[in-house]
């Protein structure tokens, strides 16, 4: 197959969907890789680590889509770039989607009998860990809050005996413990920090402990807190109190905060009031990971760092692109796992009994494929 690696258009992303070490893989399996100029120079990778590799570098946009038969990419394409269309009829595109929100993106694809893969609707099952984007960028993610933390907060993290004085280490607490979660608890504890963490999932604390964290108890209402398929889900308003008790109960005492909590396809729940914002010492910091999806802390203002109530609020949004190389590296390997997975047969053709296959798949034959999405757009057209 001719493999397309298009440059990202979306402001800030520095992030390439196949870097220049990943390539060989592919054509030695007989494919063809071809990759806009420029496509990695944002996140380390320039042209001639593409042609050393074996990719053919095609300096214009519409030139490379239109040799393409697959696109590799990060982010959705963009409606206002006109960058939907420049995938041709009865081709195959490999990426974010965002489909619930881009409900454009989803019928332009459908009315052109685009095959489409979406990064986030890969089934989060055993066997298909090694294609888990959304793990490899929380991974990510998790670490770099920690480092904004520090880097914002008016202390320093670990524990110093100077001969001007004891300095006790920041007291960080970190709020959801999966894969960012948990890697944030980590980049902590590794800088010195005193670490707790919550979960309403008690069957984490080991992996919080093993970490060297405290596990913050509290006793919440008897409810399932995630789908079969490993997501979190939306709790009752009485689940979310608790949380917000508990929560509070110990934020006079933090310096830190990095929030996670997230569910999938809706907005994030409000994990951190103002009146809690206004328990916590003048010159703390709150990273809040889930400012994408609305935050979860009431004051967070997606994208932008702000002070209200003499804390520091960070937004976070799309924290990979700020570590272009690494999250570069575990991206590529993702898609290509994936690409890997669905095209074993010698013939190309795709085993759509397959659960990973059928799973990430939104759009396939004219229609749309996936029935999670198709029912929320049908529902609300994607808003």
């Amino acid at each position: 197959m001719k493999i397309g690696i298009p440059k990202e258009t979306v402001a800030g992303e520095t992030r390439v969907a196949l870097i220049p070490p990943m390539v060989p893989a592919l054509i030695k399996k007989g494919h063809a890789v071809m990759v806009e100029a420029g496509a990695g120079v944002a996140a380390s990778f320039p042209d001639e680590e593409y042609t050393a590799a074996g990719a053919t570098i095609i300096a214009e946009t519409k030139a490379l889509y239109a040799a393409a038969e697959i696109i590799f990419k990060v982010q959705p394409p963009q409606a206002d770039k006109g960058e939907a269309e420049l995938i041709g009829e009865g081709k195959t595109f490999i990426g974010y989607m965002a489909p619930f929100y881009n409900a454009e993106l989803v019928k332009s694809f459908a009315s052109r009998n685009v095959t489409a893969f979406s990064m986030e609707f890969i089934p989060r099952i055993t066997r298909a860990q090694s294609m888990d984007t959304l793990s490899s960028m929380a991974t990510i993610s998790g670490y770099k809050a920690v480092i904004m933390a520090a880097d914002h907060l008016g202390k320093i993290f670990p524990l110093l005996m100077t001969a001007a004085g004891t300095i006790t280490p920041a007291n960080v607490l970190i709020l959801g413990a999966g894969v960012a979660g948990l890697q944030a608890i980590a980049t902590a504890k590794r800088l010195g920090a005193r670490v707790s963490a919550f979960d309403p999932r008690p069957a984490v604390r080991e992996q919080v402990e093993s970490l060297g964290a405290t596990f913050v108890e509290m006793e919440l209402p008897k409810e399932d807190v995630e789908t079969k398929g490993g997501y979190a889900k939306q709790q009752s308003d009485l689940f979310l109190l608790k949380e917000q008790e508990a929560i509070g109960a110990r934020l006079g005492k933090i310096d830190a905060v990095i929030t996670t909590a997230q569910i999938f396809g809706k907005t994030a729940p409000i994990l951190i009031t103002r009146e809690m914002v206004k328990k916590m010492h003048p010159g703390s910091v709150i990273i809040d990971l889930a400012a994408e999806n609305g935050g979860n802390c009431e004051l967070t203002e997606p994208g932008k760092t702000v002070v209200k109530e003499n804390v520091t609020i960070i937004g976070a949004m799309n924290l990979p692109a700020t570590i272009p190389v690494h999250a570069s590296q575990m991206y590529s390997k993702n898609v290509l796992n994936l690409f890997t997975h669905l095209y074993q047969a010698a013939d190309q053709s795709l085993d759509w009994e397959d659960e990973i296959t059928k799973g990430a798949c939104i759009t396939r034959n004219g229609e749309i494929a996936n029935q999670m999405v198709k029912d929320r757009l049908s529902t609300n057209g994607g808003n």
